[in-house]
């Protein structure tokens, strides 16, 4: 439910990027204060009071409240940009897996397209250079700081969604003899290609902006929102034909976040189907339970959109779908590949699958580097804890903490819980359990059709099905 509040908030500014002058580089509106800077025209005391980007996010876009106690009222605007996004999110998915293969085909293509015409754009701006510099000449004393091992770590595991789940169920509609040894040297190759590109492009806009401010690229430089809602608008702003690089940038953005959005749904859809195969892949029932979910999510972040929204999107993003969840979850998935599924196994299917045996070092990562890496990583995150403060001024009452573990809690019990239960209703003894040995030559085979022709071990793992069986495309 984040990446869709992010994406509205994305509609917004687009939407008001067609206003000339871009109402987030006057200080001359209804919901400016007195502290207002325009830094465009004053660049001498953008140190003082707030700049009109940053008015533009808090007083006009969030209305933001005084805290979370505070919900306030919604913000009709915000509201129907929301749902505008599912709308859009329904139907790039509605048809399942081939409308999203069709839909992939632009939402992934053409944010390429906008990011190399923001690079050439940043690249020729004045200042450029120093924010390229500042981008590529890191200050390597940072090394020797475990928390920049662990932002860097943690970057990792979202730009591949690793734990998420997304990548073993788009890697189920491959082809029983797909070559995922290629498939994986682009995944890793296009992202952090994806990565470096969008760097120079960023960086060489930040560095145009503190060349104008006369300030070091540090001072401009931010970090999450900040950085795609205040900082390169604001920047943005600041260039000739301000509006059609703001428009440039937020259909780039809204792409990306429409991407990993319906993703992110299709991988629930599909789990779904594959669970319940003789429900839902019924006439009708696919597009009946997809409407249902979309239905269900924007109803229980409708308090998003309200003026203390951002406080409850904070918790949601900072205990939900982020640190301890996620890199638990990454720590036991990481133990069940390389020891209880079997690094040896797997590669007897990757050899199966390409003919080629994997080298050696993988069962060595599979085994040992992976799971200390992600247990080092979860370990460093619980003693470096900082409860979540909003604008690092901002700190939440104790019942919202309370609220955020339990929300973070929900998918992190779920491990021991399904795992202790697994054990009590399996028969025989714990080291009986699942295959010891390569698994049995009988294994059953499709017709094609989408219809097992006839189980002969029930306890055949889904992968040694062919691919009809999984997923009827």
């Amino acid at each position: 439910m984040t990446y869709t509040i992010i994406m509205a908030s994305t509609l917004f500014y687009l939407a008001f990027s067609f206003i000339s002058p871009l109402p987030w580089s006057t200080c001359d509106n209804y919901w400016n204060t007195d502290d207002c800077v325009d830094i465009t025209r004053n660049l001498t005391n953008h140190t003082k009071g707030s700049s009109a980007a940053t008015e533009f996010w808090e007083r006009r876009l969030l209305n933001i409240s005084s805290g979370i106690e505070e919900i306030g009222s919604i913000r009709w605007e915000m509201l129907l940009c929301l749902v505008a996004v599912w709308v859009i999110c329904y139907f790039c998915i509605w048809k399942g897996i081939k409308s999203t293969g069709k839909v992939v085909y632009i939402t992934a293509t053409f944010p390429y397209v906008m990011l190399f015409i923001l690079l050439i754009r940043g690249v020729s701006l004045p200042g450029a250079r120093q924010g390229v510099e500042f981008y590529l000449l890191p200050d390597p004393s940072r090394l020797t700081d475990p928390q920049v091992w662990l932002d860097a770590g943690s970057q990792i595991f979202f730009s591949y969604s690793l734990g998420a789940g997304t990548l073993t169920v788009l890697g189920s509609y491959n082809t029983r003899r797909n070559n995922c040894y290629k498939d994986c040297f682009w995944l890793c190759l296009l992202n952090s290609l994806t990565s470096v590109v969008a760097g120079f492009a960023v960086f060489s806009v930040l560095g145009f902006m503190a060349h104008k401010q006369g300030v070091p690229v540090a001072e401009v430089a931010e970090s999450g929102p900040g950085l795609a809602f205040v900082a390169y608008p604001q920047a943005v702003a600041m260039m000739p034909l301000p509006n059609l690089w703001s428009i440039c940038f937020f259909v780039m953005l809204i792409l990306l976040v429409l991407d990993t959005q319906f993703v992110g749904i299709e991988e629930v859809m599909t789990s779904f189907t594959d669970v319940f195969p003789t429900v839902m892949r019924r006439a009708g029932r696919h597009e009946c339970f997809l409407l249902l979910f979309c239905l269900i999510c924007f109803l229980l972040q409708i308090d998003m959109t309200t003026m203390g929204g951002m406080y409850i999107f904070q918790i949601f993003d900072y205990y939900a779908c982020n640190g301890a969840c996620l890199l638990f979850l990454c720590v036991f998935k990481s133990l069940a590949v390389g020891w209880i599924f079997g690094a040896e196994r797997l590669c007897g299917i990757i050899e199966e699958m390409t003919g080629d045996r994997p080298n050696p070092f993988f069962k060595i990562c599979w085994r040992y580097i992976s799971p200390l890496v992600s247990l080092g990583t979860f370990i460093y995150y619980l003693i470096g804890y900082q409860p979540l403060t909003f604008n690092r001024s901002y700190v939440y009452p104790t019942w919202a903490y309370v609220l955020g573990w339990m929300m973070a809690l929900s998918s992190i019990l779920l491990v021991p819980i399904w795992a202790l239960y697994k054990l009590s209703t399996a028969k025989g003894t714990l080291m009986g359990l699942g295959w010891r040995s390569s698994p049995p030559n009988n294994i059953p085979q499709t017709s094609g059709s989408g219809v097992l022709d006839q189980v002969i071990d029930p306890r055949a793992p889904p992968w040694m099905l062919k691919q009809p069986l999984l997923h009827n495309c």
